[in-house]
């Protein structure tokens, strides 16, 4: 069984690295969120953002430290620094080929290693949190969960949001741990905010997902089809 589930988990890693390296699927929110823990500097964190902006949106693949340099405020020597330690820590690769027809050589970033290391953070996060969910006690009900979803907002509820959560628990009749599963699904999604719940709901009660162990299952169906 211990097997089974370390074999999902890690068929889910490699999923969701190549989900990021295709699609860059929420790269800068899991990025942003996860650099310091991770244990990269913030010179570090901004040249890897500014590599996946060269490769993703300009067509560049291998920026020089100048035009790296531009863009930020560190010296040439820090920048230089800096890429020599995450070639070095493993969060950055130099591939080296040659064109064809041309024959001419070239070198390129690989951007593989940083979707490798975000991945497999991501899924101890979502692991972590499963298993202090499990052991948690079952939440009380009415108040705490406004209370809750304000403290995941940094902020008073609004009188619409507030009717939105008496509406998925008197209408809807969402059992509490579901909503609150949503609303953690949302946390790590990195999009906070009532439709996006919302969303996650209807979607889990036209497919019958009536646990948290049901979303848990529902969850890795729809990561292994991405």
């Amino acid at each position: 069984m211990k097997g089974t589930k370390a074999s999902s988990g890690k068929a889910f890693e490699e999923g969701l690295k190549a989900g990021l390296s295709i699609t860059r699927l929420e790269v800068p929110t899991l990025f942003l969120t996860g650099y310091r823990e991770l244990g990269l500097s913030d010179t570090e964190a901004m040249l890897l953002l500014q590599l996946m902006t060269y490769l993703d949106k300009e067509a560049n693949d291998f920026p020089t430290p100048d035009e790296l340099g531009m863009r930020m405020s560190a010296t040439p020597e820090s920048i230089i620094g800096g890429l020599a330690r995450l070639i070095k820590n493993d969060w950055l690769t130099i591939e080296e080929g040659i064109e064809r027809p041309s024959g001419i050589r070239f070198e390129r970033y690989s951007l593989d290693p940083l979707y490798a290391k975000l991945a497999a953070w991501w899924r101890k996060r979502i692991e972590e949190e499963e298993a202090s969910t499990s052991a948690a006690s079952p939440p009380e009900t009415g108040q705490n969960l406004f209370l809750i979803f304000e403290k995941e907002f940094a902020r008073p509820l609004t009188p619409m949001e507030l009717e939105m959560i008496s509406g998925w628990l008197d209408q809807d009749r969402f059992p509490e741990d579901l909503i609150l599963a949503a609303l953690k699904e949302a946390v790590f999604a990195g999009k906070v905010h009532f439709r996006y719940i919302d969303r996650i709901l209807l979607e889990w009660q036209r497919n019958r997902v009536l646990t948290v162990e049901q979303a848990k299952e529902h969850r890795q169906k729809f990561r292994g089809r991405s």
